[in-house]
């Protein structure tokens, strides 16, 4: 019998609509080993692609970024079985630095990219449940105005793909504008201000070294200073440095955005005060202790005084900020570099951030 000939056009369609398929079908492997608990190789959700390939080109890499967790609980493993397999391990569920019980705001319901998923009373959220086709966007419940704002943001997923981003932004911040398209959505425009999980900071298109990497289990704060018009960022409650100046009379919102399929971040912490005097020596007091000295602890306060700084600015007392060892190195900006070293410390003066830290203003 003869062989029949090959249809060259038509092995070319077939080549082209493999090709198309591969990112769709390396994140639903990726998946599948997360369901089951075994090790397979993780796949990047580049959409970039050859027009007639002529060989299958492997799918690119995209293994989870191993930053620094707030503590060691994702290194504890339970045992677990499945009737397709005798056994596997998988990773517990980590509730470390969750001490909070009231939230100035949770995630927005209503302002959210349509691939994303609220769950813990809208305090977490999870971006591309199945698999991943663009950027997934959220914004929080409240408008951040007046006073002082923080809150904290924990990564309960592995951490990889295009970007996966903390940050603020205005009302303009159009979420479902890149649901096609892996991008840094926080920075890519005047609105918004976003920090990356490769630690760039991103604004106006522009992007800076800002800090090291963080990954599954890393807790980012971030401090919104009304009164002086700050925006500092802190990982695993240790000061990172300012990020951003001149924010007085704007009005943005508490926003993360992440192209990485089945990735998700829960906020663990939402707090907001008036910009007081209690406040103002409160922020001092903390400036002036030992990094990692309890403030409540070792100052000489009476108890009913303590119970109530604990209870309406404990998160003031207990701001960390002191420079990491792994963020110690010069941020710099684009254009002419700032003088001076990031080593000092963070501040909320704004001589200190024009002289030292300034960034977009």
């Amino acid at each position: 019998m003869s062989r029949r000939s090959r249809n060259s056009r038509a092995w070319r369609y077939v080549w082209s609509g493999i090709r198309r398929d591969a990112d769709a079908r390396a994140l639903v492997l990726a998946s599948e080993s997360e369901e089951w608990g075994y090790e397979r190789q993780q796949y990047s959700d580049s959409d970039s692609e050859a027009e007639y390939p002529t060989l299958i080109q492997p799918v690119p890499s995209a293994v989870p970024v191993t930053g620094e967790s707030y503590c060691g609980c994702h290194s504890q493993m339970e045992l677990s079985c499945n009737p397709r397999l005798r056994s596997y391990t998988r990773l517990r569920d980590c509730h470390c630095g969750e001490d909070d019980q009231d939230f100035d705001w949770v995630w927005d319901e209503d302002s959210r990219s349509s691939a994303t998923l609220l769950s813990c009373e809208n305090r977490k959220v999870s971006f591309h449940s199945e698999y991943s086709c663009g950027t997934a966007a959220i914004r929080g419940s409240k408008e951040l105005s007046d006073g002082q704002h923080f809150w904290e943001i924990k990564m309960t997923s592995p951490v990889y793909g295009t970007d996966m981003m903390v940050g603020i932004g205005t009302s303009d911040v159009n979420l479902d504008k890149y649901r096609h398209t892996f991008c840094s959505l926080l920075g890519k425009d005047e609105d918004s201000w976003g920090l990356s999980y490769t630690g760039l900071l991103h604004h106006k298109g522009d992007k800076v070294r800002f800090s090291s990497r963080f990954g599954q289990g890393s807790i980012i704060g971030v401090h919104l200073d009304t009164w002086h018009g700050t925006l500092t960022f802190f990982k695993n409650r240790k000061c990172i440095g300012v990020a951003a100046t001149e924010l007085k009379n704007k009005r943005v919102y508490p926003m993360a955005c992440s192209t990485a399929a089945k990735s998700s971040m829960k906020v663990i912490r939402s707090v907001s005060a008036p910009t007081s005097l209690q406040y103002l020596c409160c922020s001092r007091l903390r400036k002036l202790l030992p990094s990692g000295a309890d403030a409540l602890g070792v100052l000489p306060l009476p108890p009913g005084l303590r119970h109530l700084l604990h209870s309406k600015l404990g998160w003031v007392l207990s701001l960390d900020h002191a420079h990491s060892h792994t963020d110690s190195h010069t941020h710099t900006a684009p254009g002419p570099s700032s003088s001076g070293s990031d080593s000092e410390g963070c501040s909320s003066d704004p001589e200190a951030c024009q002289r030292k830290r300034c960034r977009w203003t």
